[in-house]
């Protein structure tokens, strides 16, 4: 398994039309990708402009090829202007 965590700090005014299309994606990446085994989306409460992502790949491989896909393209060039911060990081050893 390949994990992926996905820290977004979105901007105030954005918070409200950001969720929609992280929401979109991450259904669209468990429909449409067969290497996709999870994608949790999180959201405080307290912190509404704060967003962490979860993501479970078959592999590196698996994960790469999300990035290619149409759906996740579009949701970035979407979501560009609206996140003021983003941190990505990965994880190769997932112990279930």
């Amino acid at each position: 398994m390949f994990a992926v965590t996905v820290m977004f700090e979105i901007k105030a005014q954005h918070v409200q039309d950001f969720l929609p299309l992280m929401t979109a994606n991450a259904k669209a990446s468990l429909k449409e990708e067969p290497g996709c085994r999870q994608f949790d989306v999180c959201c405080n409460p307290a912190k509404l402009h704060e967003v962490f992502l979860y993501e479970l790949y078959d592999d590196e491989a698996a994960f790469r090829a999300h990035l290619l896909t149409r759906h996740f393209k579009v949701f970035d060039a979407k979501v560009a202007s609206m996140v003021a911060n983003k941190t990505v990081q990965t994880f190769t050893q997932v112990i279930q």
